[in-house]
Protein backbone atom coordinates (compact mmCIF):
# COMPACT_ATOMS: atom_id res chain seq x y z
CA UNK A 1 0.00 0.00 0.00
CA UNK A 2 1.59 3.32 -1.06
CA UNK A 3 1.39 6.60 0.92
CA UNK A 4 -1.25 8.06 -1.36
CA UNK A 5 -3.58 5.15 -0.77
CA UNK A 6 -2.92 5.29 2.98
CA UNK A 7 -3.59 9.01 3.13
CA UNK A 8 -6.80 8.56 1.14
CA UNK A 9 -7.93 5.74 3.44
CA UNK A 10 -7.14 7.71 6.62
CA UNK A 11 -8.76 10.90 5.40
CA UNK A 12 -11.88 9.03 4.34
CA UNK A 13 -12.08 7.14 7.62
CA UNK A 14 -11.45 10.23 9.76
CA UNK A 15 -14.04 12.24 7.86
CA UNK A 16 -16.58 9.43 8.14
CA UNK A 17 -15.84 9.01 11.85
CA UNK A 18 -16.09 12.76 12.42
CA UNK A 19 -19.49 12.84 10.70
CA UNK A 20 -20.66 9.95 12.87
CA UNK A 21 -19.46 11.64 16.08
CA UNK A 22 -21.16 14.89 15.08
CA UNK A 23 -24.32 12.97 14.18
CA UNK A 24 -24.20 11.13 17.52
CA UNK A 25 -23.86 14.44 19.38
CA UNK A 26 -26.76 15.87 17.40
CA UNK A 27 -28.85 12.77 18.09
CA UNK A 28 -28.04 13.03 21.80
CA UNK A 29 -28.96 16.72 22.03
CA UNK A 30 -32.15 16.33 19.98
CA UNK A 31 -33.08 13.10 21.77
CA UNK A 32 -32.60 14.66 25.19
CA UNK A 33 -34.70 17.65 24.13
CA UNK A 34 -37.48 15.41 22.81
CA UNK A 35 -37.46 13.18 25.91
CA UNK A 36 -37.65 16.29 28.10
CA UNK A 37 -40.63 17.52 26.06
CA UNK A 38 -42.35 14.11 26.35
CA UNK A 39 -41.87 14.03 30.13
CA UNK A 40 -43.01 17.65 30.49
CA UNK A 41 -46.16 17.03 28.40
CA UNK A 42 -46.95 13.89 30.40
CA UNK A 43 -46.50 15.66 33.73
CA UNK A 44 -48.57 18.63 32.53
CA UNK A 45 -51.40 16.30 31.51
CA UNK A 46 -51.27 14.55 34.88
CA UNK A 47 -51.30 17.91 36.70
CA UNK A 48 -54.36 19.01 34.70
CA UNK A 49 -56.11 15.84 35.85
CA UNK A 50 -55.16 16.61 39.47
CA UNK A 51 -52.85 13.61 39.85
CA UNK A 52 -50.79 13.59 43.06
CA UNK A 53 -47.58 15.68 42.51
CA UNK A 54 -45.41 12.96 44.03
CA UNK A 55 -46.86 10.34 41.67
CA UNK A 56 -46.37 12.74 38.74
CA UNK A 57 -42.70 13.17 39.62
CA UNK A 58 -42.31 9.44 40.20
CA UNK A 59 -43.69 8.45 36.78
CA UNK A 60 -41.81 11.28 35.06
CA UNK A 61 -38.50 9.95 36.44
CA UNK A 62 -39.26 6.42 35.22
CA UNK A 63 -40.19 7.62 31.71
CA UNK A 64 -37.10 9.87 31.52
CA UNK A 65 -34.77 7.00 32.46
CA UNK A 66 -36.41 4.66 29.93
CA UNK A 67 -36.13 7.24 27.13
CA UNK A 68 -32.47 7.93 27.93
CA UNK A 69 -31.63 4.21 27.83
CA UNK A 70 -33.41 3.89 24.47
CA UNK A 71 -31.49 6.92 23.16
CA UNK A 72 -28.12 5.47 24.21
CA UNK A 73 -28.93 2.12 22.60
CA UNK A 74 -29.97 3.90 19.40
CA UNK A 75 -26.71 5.88 19.23
CA UNK A 76 -24.65 2.73 19.84
CA UNK A 77 -26.57 0.98 17.06
CA UNK A 78 -25.81 3.90 14.72
CA UNK A 79 -22.09 3.33 15.32
CA UNK A 80 -22.54 -0.33 14.41
CA UNK A 81 -22.13 -1.65 17.95
CA UNK A 82 -24.20 -4.75 18.66
CA UNK A 83 -26.68 -3.64 21.29
CA UNK A 84 -28.06 -7.12 21.98
CA UNK A 85 -25.14 -8.06 24.21
CA UNK A 86 -25.21 -4.60 25.77
CA UNK A 87 -28.91 -4.98 26.61
CA UNK A 88 -28.25 -8.41 28.12
CA UNK A 89 -25.43 -6.96 30.22
CA UNK A 90 -27.70 -4.11 31.31
CA UNK A 91 -30.41 -6.58 32.29
CA UNK A 92 -27.88 -8.65 34.27
CA UNK A 93 -26.64 -5.55 36.03
CA UNK A 94 -30.23 -4.64 36.83
CA UNK A 95 -30.81 -8.05 38.40
CA UNK A 96 -27.62 -7.76 40.46
CA UNK A 97 -28.48 -4.26 41.62
CA UNK A 98 -32.04 -5.36 42.38
CA UNK A 99 -30.77 -8.22 44.55
CA UNK A 100 -28.38 -5.93 46.39
CA UNK A 101 -30.94 -3.15 46.84
CA UNK A 102 -33.99 -5.33 47.42
CA UNK A 103 -34.97 -3.33 50.48
CA UNK A 104 -34.77 0.01 48.66
CA UNK A 105 -36.68 -1.36 45.67
CA UNK A 106 -39.29 -2.78 48.04
CA UNK A 107 -39.74 0.67 49.58
CA UNK A 108 -39.92 2.14 46.06
CA UNK A 109 -42.65 -0.32 45.00
CA UNK A 110 -44.59 0.17 48.25
CA UNK A 111 -44.44 3.94 47.74
CA UNK A 112 -45.83 3.55 44.22
CA UNK A 113 -48.74 1.43 45.49
CA UNK A 114 -49.52 3.95 48.24
CA UNK A 115 -49.50 6.80 45.75
CA UNK A 116 -52.09 4.90 43.68
CA UNK A 117 -54.25 3.52 46.53
CA UNK A 118 -53.99 6.69 48.68
CA UNK A 119 -54.66 5.22 52.17
CA UNK A 120 -53.73 8.65 53.55
CA UNK A 121 -52.52 12.04 52.37
CA UNK A 122 -50.26 14.79 53.65
CA UNK A 123 -51.77 16.36 56.78
CA UNK A 124 -53.68 13.26 57.92
CA UNK A 125 -53.25 12.03 61.49
CA UNK A 126 -52.39 8.34 61.20
CA UNK A 127 -50.91 5.31 62.90
CA UNK A 128 -48.44 3.59 60.55
CA UNK A 129 -45.40 1.40 61.09
CA UNK A 130 -45.82 1.50 64.86
CA UNK A 131 -45.88 5.32 64.94
CA UNK A 132 -48.68 7.80 65.56
CA UNK A 133 -48.47 11.27 64.06
CA UNK A 134 -49.26 13.67 61.23
CA UNK A 135 -48.13 12.82 57.69
CA UNK A 136 -45.55 15.41 56.61
CA UNK A 137 -44.47 13.89 53.30
CA UNK A 138 -45.10 10.74 51.27
CA UNK A 139 -41.82 10.02 49.47
CA UNK A 140 -40.74 7.38 46.98
CA UNK A 141 -38.81 5.38 49.58
CA UNK A 142 -40.17 6.55 52.93
CA UNK A 143 -43.03 8.35 54.66
CA UNK A 144 -42.21 11.27 56.95
CA UNK A 145 -44.30 11.48 60.13
CA UNK A 146 -44.38 14.28 62.73
CA UNK A 147 -45.17 12.63 66.07
CA UNK A 148 -47.27 14.42 68.73
CA UNK A 149 -44.07 15.42 70.58
CA UNK A 150 -42.94 17.25 67.38
CA UNK A 151 -40.29 14.76 66.26
CA UNK A 152 -39.76 14.35 62.49
CA UNK A 153 -39.56 10.60 61.82
CA UNK A 154 -38.95 8.74 58.54
CA UNK A 155 -40.53 5.29 58.13
CA UNK A 156 -39.70 2.99 55.20
CA UNK A 157 -42.64 2.53 52.84
CA UNK A 158 -42.35 -1.27 53.04
CA UNK A 159 -43.01 -1.12 56.77
CA UNK A 160 -45.87 1.34 56.30
CA UNK A 161 -47.56 -0.65 53.54
CA UNK A 162 -46.90 -4.04 55.15
CA UNK A 163 -48.59 -3.23 58.47
CA UNK A 164 -52.01 -2.00 59.55
CA UNK A 165 -52.73 1.62 58.62
CA UNK A 166 -55.11 3.59 60.85
CA UNK A 167 -56.21 6.93 59.38
CA UNK A 168 -57.82 9.00 62.12
CA UNK A 169 -58.53 11.89 59.72
CA UNK A 170 -60.53 9.82 57.23
CA UNK A 171 -63.80 10.37 59.12
CA UNK A 172 -65.23 13.77 60.12
CA UNK A 173 -65.36 12.96 63.86
CA UNK A 174 -63.44 10.75 66.27
CA UNK A 175 -64.53 9.31 69.63
CA UNK A 176 -62.73 10.21 72.86
CA UNK A 177 -62.55 7.28 75.29
CA UNK A 178 -62.65 8.17 79.03
CA UNK A 179 -64.00 6.44 82.14
CA UNK A 180 -65.17 7.71 85.53
CA UNK A 181 -64.72 5.47 88.57
CA UNK A 182 -67.39 6.22 91.19
CA UNK A 183 -67.74 5.24 94.80
CA UNK A 184 -70.22 2.54 95.68
CA UNK A 185 -72.54 5.04 97.39
CA UNK A 186 -73.01 7.17 94.25
CA UNK A 187 -76.21 6.68 92.23
CA UNK A 188 -74.93 5.75 88.73
CA UNK A 189 -78.10 6.96 86.97
CA UNK A 190 -77.79 10.42 88.56
CA UNK A 191 -74.09 10.45 87.69
CA UNK A 192 -74.85 9.62 84.05
CA UNK A 193 -77.34 12.49 83.78
CA UNK A 194 -74.90 14.98 85.34
CA UNK A 195 -71.98 13.86 83.17
CA UNK A 196 -74.06 14.05 79.98
CA UNK A 197 -74.86 17.69 80.73
CA UNK A 198 -71.24 18.49 81.59
CA UNK A 199 -69.77 16.81 78.51
CA UNK A 200 -72.27 18.41 76.14
CA UNK A 201 -71.06 21.85 77.30
CA UNK A 202 -67.42 21.16 76.32
CA UNK A 203 -66.32 23.26 73.30
CA UNK A 204 -65.97 21.42 69.97
CA UNK A 205 -67.88 18.33 71.13
CA UNK A 206 -69.97 17.06 68.22
CA UNK A 207 -73.75 16.88 68.56
CA UNK A 208 -74.03 14.12 65.95
CA UNK A 209 -73.30 11.53 67.04
CA UNK A 210 -74.21 12.63 70.54
CA UNK A 211 -71.82 11.99 73.46
CA UNK A 212 -72.16 8.51 74.92
CA UNK A 213 -72.31 8.33 78.73
CA UNK A 214 -73.25 4.85 79.97
CA UNK A 215 -72.73 2.41 82.81
CA UNK A 216 -69.68 0.44 81.69
CA UNK A 217 -68.91 -1.87 84.61
CA UNK A 218 -69.30 -2.61 88.32
CA UNK A 219 -66.33 -3.50 90.51
CA UNK A 220 -65.45 -3.65 94.20
CA UNK A 221 -64.95 0.11 94.32
CA UNK A 222 -68.27 1.00 92.69
CA UNK A 223 -69.83 1.83 89.29
CA UNK A 224 -67.63 2.66 86.29
CA UNK A 225 -69.10 5.18 83.82
CA UNK A 226 -67.96 5.30 80.18
CA UNK A 227 -67.70 8.92 78.99
CA UNK A 228 -67.32 9.06 75.20
CA UNK A 229 -67.77 12.39 73.40
CA UNK A 230 -67.12 12.81 69.65
CA UNK A 231 -65.12 15.62 68.08
CA UNK A 232 -63.12 16.58 65.00
CA UNK A 233 -59.62 15.15 64.86
CA UNK A 234 -58.03 18.59 65.18
CA UNK A 235 -59.76 19.09 68.56
CA UNK A 236 -59.14 15.59 69.92
CA UNK A 237 -56.64 16.41 72.68
CA UNK A 238 -58.50 19.55 73.74
CA UNK A 239 -61.73 17.54 74.17
CA UNK A 240 -59.77 14.69 75.82
CA UNK A 241 -58.37 16.94 78.57
CA UNK A 242 -61.59 18.96 78.92
CA UNK A 243 -63.52 15.70 79.45
CA UNK A 244 -61.19 14.77 82.30
CA UNK A 245 -61.74 18.19 83.86
CA UNK A 246 -65.53 17.90 83.38
CA UNK A 247 -65.56 14.56 85.24
CA UNK A 248 -63.57 15.99 88.17
CA UNK A 249 -65.65 19.20 88.29
CA UNK A 250 -68.95 17.28 88.19
CA UNK A 251 -67.83 14.99 91.01
CA UNK A 252 -66.78 17.95 93.16
CA UNK A 253 -69.98 19.92 92.55
CA UNK A 254 -72.16 16.86 93.28
CA UNK A 255 -70.23 16.08 96.45
CA UNK A 256 -69.43 12.50 95.48
CA UNK A 257 -67.08 10.72 97.86
CA UNK A 258 -63.69 9.60 96.59
CA UNK A 259 -63.78 6.02 95.26
CA UNK A 260 -61.78 3.77 97.58
CA UNK A 261 -61.43 -0.01 97.51
CA UNK A 262 -63.52 -1.88 100.05
CA UNK A 263 -61.65 -3.98 102.53
CA UNK A 264 -63.14 -6.83 104.48
CA UNK A 265 -61.26 -7.77 107.63
CA UNK A 266 -62.09 -11.07 109.30
CA UNK A 267 -60.86 -11.98 112.74
CA UNK A 268 -60.98 -15.36 114.30
CA UNK A 269 -61.24 -16.04 117.99
CA UNK A 270 -58.16 -17.50 119.56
Amino acid sequence: MDMQTLQTFLSTTVIELAFKVLAAIAFWIIGRWLSGKVVALMQAAMSRNHVDPTLTKYLGSIVAIALNIALVLGILGYFGIQTTSFAAMLAGAGVAIGAAWSGMLGNFAAGAFMLVLRPFKVGDFVQVGGLVGTVHELGLFGTTIITPDNVLTLVGNTRVFGETISNYSARPVRRVERTAQLAGSVDPLDAIARLKTAVAAIPHVATSPAPEVSLLDMNLVGPVIAVRPYCGNEHYWQVYFDTNEAIVRTAREAGWPAPTPSQIVRTTAA
